[in-house]
């Protein structure tokens, strides 16, 4: 789906698909084309409109592109991605730019409709192309904070499923852990990237981005490295979780082998009683002896009992 949007000194108004043609030869108005969940048609059409390169919508076709910047003659492309790792692929011209972005989950908020109500509530003082691609950067890079706290708040809670025994099985713990720390990767990997095309765009690379844009873009730049730090915090709070997790179950380890020497040593007072008194000499002490099979059975019970309160005295038990 198309939708254009046209701002002639300051103003707002909608256009049809249709009308961006001479929407565009007007080069003191400010034209915005989004395209959601394009399929082959729109995306011909908005080439054509707009003569973007080939390459660059090869790209678009493709998707799964690293977050980048690239130059062509008359236009800028930029890859980049929403906290929901979808990827929204932006063309930059002289007076106009273009979104091109993939389908929006039902009653999952855009960050477009975001961008839009920001851009009109400014675009009397800053209707520039360089000014509506810092607003969309900037709602781009504000939802990484939103994941960044869910993810946050998904570790305190694997925090207390570690250390609260019994309560959650082991397999269902290393599942999370390894859920969390995948999706930190995929984090770390989007934002690295956009740092990068953030620093190009504070170096002028693109031509038609003015020095206030400049100026905000910069705002935006601080806020994706705040990302990335927050990120790795979580990654160290992540290996921690996981180095913890390990020791409880070595120490669990541990205390079942403990038991299992435990009863072992008690047991093998017992198992000598009986494997001596079950030699088969015919010359042994006590075997005529009318209270020998009970003094066997005392012998046991002594050694069983004592080795008992002498492991549990030390804690094996």
């Amino acid at each position: 789906m198309i939708t254009a949007r046209c701002y002639p000194d300051g103003a707002y108004r909608q256009v049809e698909p249709e009308e961006v043609s001479e929407a565009i030869k007007d080069k003191d108005q400010l034209v915005w084309v989004d395209v959601a969940a394009p399929d082959e048609d729109d995306l011909l059409a908005v080439q054509e409109e707009f003569s973007l390169h080939a390459l660059a919508m090869e790209d678009v076709r493709e998707r799964h592109q690293r977050p980048k910047l690239e130059h062509y003659p008359d236009h800028a492309f930029i890859v980049m991605y929403t906290a929901e790792r979808k990827e929204v692929d932006i063309f930059i011209g002289p007076t106009w730019l273009v979104t091109v972005r993939e389908d929006d989950a039902v009653g999952e908020p855009s960050f477009v409709d975001g961008a839009r109500k920001r851009f009109d509530r400014t675009r009397s003082e800053h209707a520039t192309v360089g000014f509506l691609l810092y607003v969309i950067l900037d709602e781009l890079v504000d939802g990484y904070f939103s994941r960044n706290d869910e993810v946050e708040d998904e570790l305190e809670e694997l925090e207390d499923q570690i250390f609260a025994e019994g309560h959650v099985s082991e397999r269902e713990i290393q599942q999370n852990l390894f859920d969390v720390r995948r999706r930190l990767v995929t984090y770390r990997r989007l934002a690295v990237p956009t740092r990068d095309v953030l620093s190009a765009l504070l170096r002028r690379e693109v031509e038609w981005i003015d020095e206030n844009a400049i100026t905000h873009l910069q705002d935006v730049f601080d806020h994706v490295l705040r990302a990335i730090d927050m990120v790795d915090n979580h990654r160290e709070l992540m290996g921690n979780a996981v180095d913890a997790h390990l020791a409880i179950i070595s120490n669990q380890q541990n205390r079942v082998m403990k038991r299992m020497t435990s009863w072992g040593a008690i047991l093998l007072g017992s198992t000598l009683v009986t494997g001596i008194y079950g030699m088969n000499f015919t010359h042994m002490p006590e075997l005529t002896w009318t209270w020998g099979f009970w003094w066997a059975l005392a012998i046991m019970a002594f050694i069983t009992i004592a080795g008992y309160l002498w492991f549990k005295a030390r804690d094996w038990l």
